[in-house]
């Protein structure tokens, strides 16, 4: 028999999926919409992929697996719907992939199947997260996620040294998915790998991010590009640095690609992460850039400073101080769609056109890296207005 808690909990979580998500008014920068709801948290997860229903088996109702957060997700358009790859983290830190679905991208958003599965192809890959998806010219949809596991390397005593390498998977229906071998690089360590969505050259090309360290960079860092022969034996023989660290920026200690570039008449507009270090630890922001679409490793547009950053409550979390986003949409009508995580606990959309984004990266000033060329930048703009303020008397 079903525990009759089950019913009362029920109705409240399809309160909580059934609530429209507003634009919130008290925000504005002209670029994009923030809106006053998360689009997905641990709340939206069924009660049945939480919950033993069996009121025998389970008398008090407990949550027998708990979730923690839902966060990072991968996003892609297909069939008419918004679709979210999350990751969802239980209690036991473990990480899974579950899929959720939208019909505008906004609001009621659903959890749908079950968690995702594939041939288990690394015994000692223990925990997975941060997938890109990308539909690619090639048909296919691919799926690269961070694979995490223990450093072999590491002293008897030492039980979180880590090793993240790029993990693969593709399909075509989103439901059946086929494992390929990690993606291989020359690099220590691997995270952000993300995969161009039209061949180059007639070669699969990668977005990686070389690092030393599990968390530090060491003598990599930056967003890197390279080539790969065969997609079902992915090797990426070199990689080289386009979009680098900088001292004194939002990009200075950390930086990696977001979700896929997004293509336009323009160029390749990429959403990025930046990270930089305070005495509160460090803060994860966005920013864009643009590339050509002629020689994608070619930087033709970048904007000073970050495009999108926590935003009050959005500060409070998990790891507190963090926007991260590793999957864009863009619909029919050409309305883009950004979903980003904050502070690793719960799961935002932000909005805007092709066209902003467009004006946005291509016509907001660089950073000049100084503080007295940051004056300048500013006192020329307020020259400016003051003049048309000045006509308009």
């Amino acid at each position: 028999m079903i525990h009759k808690k089950y019913g009362e909990l029920l109705a409240k979580q399809e309160e909580l999926l059934n609530k429209p998500n507003k634009v919130n008014e008290q925000f504005y920068n002209g670029i994009y919409d923030r809106y006053e709801n998360p689009v997905l948290t641990r709340h939206h997860v069924p009660l049945h992929w939480r919950f033993d229903l069996d009121e025998e088996q389970n008398p008090y109702f407990m949550e027998r697996l708990g979730i923690n957060a839902t966060l990072n997700p991968g996003a892609i358009y297909h069939n008419g719907k918004y679709v979210l790859v999350s990751r969802t983290e239980g209690l036991d830190r473990k990480s899974i992939f579950a899929l959720a679905e939208s019909d505008n991208g906004i609001d009621h958003f659903r959890f749908v199947g079950e968690p995702l599965v594939w041939e288990d192809m690394d015994e000692n890959e223990t925990n997975m997260y941060d997938m890109r998806l990308v539909k690619h010219e090639d048909g296919w949809i691919y799926g690269i996620y961070c694979s995490e596991q223990k450093d072999p390397d590491a002293a008897p005593f030492d039980t979180s040294s880590a090793v993240a390498q790029a993990g693969f998977v593709r399909t075509q229906d989103l439901k059946t998915w086929t494992r390929l071998p990690n993606i291989k690089t020359n690099s220590p360590q691997q995270r952000n790998v993300v995969l161009h969505p039209e061949f180059v050259d007639g070669k699969y090309a990668f977005y990686t991010r070389p690092q030393d360290g599990f968390i530090s960079t060491g003598s990599g860092g930056g967003i890197a590009f390279g080539y790969c022969e065969d997609i079902l034996n992915p090797v990426i023989d070199e990689e080289f640095i386009i979009d680098e660290r900088q001292y004194h920026t939002v990009y200075e200690v950390k930086n990696g690609q977001g979700p896929a570039p997004i293509k336009t008449d323009r160029g390749w507009i990429h959403i990025a992460h930046g990270v930089r270090n305070t005495a509160a630890g460090l803060r994860y922001v966005l920013y864009t850039f643009a590339t050509s679409l002629s020689d994608p490793t070619e930087i033709i547009a970048k904007p000073g400073g970050h495009f999108l950053a926590p935003y009050d409550d959005e500060r409070v979390g998990d790891v507190s101080n963090v926007v991260f986003c590793n999957g864009a949409v863009v619909n029919d009508q050409k309305e883009v769609f950004i979903y980003y995580a904050s502070s690793d606990t719960r799961i935002h959309v932000a909005t805007t056109t092709i066209d902003k984004l467009i004006d946005y990266t291509f016509n907001t000033p660089a950073d000049t890296f100084r503080s007295l060329g940051s004056a300048a930048q500013r006192a020329q703009l307020i020259k400016k207005n003051e003049s048309l303020l000045k006509v308009t008397k």
